[in-house]
């Protein structure tokens, strides 16, 4: 090791000793809070790069502490991925966990924040597409330490947030089928007004861009994360091609596995056969993705891993650390299974 990665005591990031370690941010924590599914010498070797940077831990104040789990949602196999995440964290720690849906409404949020107030937690992870600035300035005011997870849009330097390489991750997605020969492809992209969303089709546009691919009107359509959303646009899609009279496309990226769900279920209504007609790609990995018939091909968005690091940056918060130190993405990764295969010359329906 160099001396020059050295850096003042209490300044030293996660991400720092992850990188001089050559290990995930993920297992850093785990080292942190004492984990025992970390190897002897990955342990010594993470402990052996903290003190050589200055790394200073401070006296653990977590045991007994309140953590608010705030998401918009609670009934989808994301927000699942998310509590197991979160709960696994503090139930090691000793901490106890708050579980609160806003559903997206502005209202619910201002409600959530009231009841924070009256019990006294001491920190939040949210997950929630409305947070307001004057909404984080009261949750800075009622002094309550808190991170943002795969955080909707821009965020304040100061404010911790865990999120995905979710640019890279459609990259990888749409290079995955361009290699396989595709070159009519659709994207059922998220929301507009979503980070995360907005990177995937970023990704997807530029990947596509760079490989002199054409992107028709239409073939880009934004919906929600779920499976109603990927039905309705499927259906609109092939729709908007049958009276025209053009040809559908020979693969679909799908920017969640709710979405690829849903475009399952209306290819297969229409006489689709998946892959020889239309391939398709998710983004997530829910668990549900391996039980499909084929196996869906996706971007795996490590959502149980992110959740535990939240979990474990805001007790490193709670603890004492400072909060700005926390900003991390983690990685994705393309997993190819059966959904996904070359063009058979032409998509079409089976007869």
């Amino acid at each position: 090791m160099t001396s020059d990665t050295r850096e003042s005591p209490g300044r030293v990031t996660l991400n720092m000793i992850a990188s001089e370690a050559g290990v995930s941010v993920s297992t850093v924590s785990k080292v942190l809070n004492g984990r025992s599914d970390v190897s002897a010498d990955t342990k010594e070797r993470v402990e052996a790069v903290m003190d050589h940077l200055g790394y200073q831990r401070r006296p653990a104040r977590r045991r007994g502490a309140v953590i608010d789990l705030v998401l918009n949602e609670l009934d989808s196999l994301w927000s699942v991925e998310i509590i197991r995440g979160v709960d696994e964290v503090l139930h090691e720690a000793g901490a106890s966990m708050v579980l609160s849906a806003v559903h997206g409404r502005s209202s619910d949020t201002r409600e959530w924040i009231d009841q924070l107030a009256a019990r006294r937690s001491n920190g939040a992870i949210l997950v929630v597409s409305d947070l307001t600035q004057q909404q984080r300035k009261r949750l800075t005011a009622l002094d309550v330490p808190f991170v943002l997870l795969d955080p909707v849009g821009s965020v304040d330097a100061l404010v911790p947030t865990v999120g995905a390489t979710n640019w890279a991750g459609a990259v990888s997605a749409t290079e995955h089928l361009i290699g396989l020969g595709h070159t009519r492809i659709a994207h059922l992209a998220g929301p507009r007004q979503v980070l995360c969303s907005r990177a995937r089709a970023d990704g997807f546009r530029a990947t596509m861009e760079q490989a002199g691919l054409p992107m028709p009107a239409g073939w880009v359509a934004h919906g929600e994360f779920n499976d109603a959303s990927g039905r309705t646009e499927t259906a609109r899609l092939l729709d908007g091609l049958e009276d025209s009279g053009e040809e559908p496309p020979t693969a679909v990226f799908a920017a969640s596995d709710l979405q690829a769900l849903g475009a399952f279920e209306v290819l297969r209504d229409r006489g689709y056969a998946i892959p020889s007609d239309i391939s398709i790609v998710g983004f997530d990995d829910l668990p549900v993705a391996r039980w499909t018939h084929p196996p869906l091909t996706t971007v795996r968005q490590p959502l149980f891993d992110m959740a535990s690091v939240a979990a474990n940056a805001l007790l490193r918060v709670i603890d004492g650390e400072p909060a700005d130190q926390f900003r991390l993405e983690l990685a994705t990764q393309l997993l190819v299974r059966g959904s996904t295969a070359p063009p058979s010359g032409g998509a079409g329906r089976t007869t």
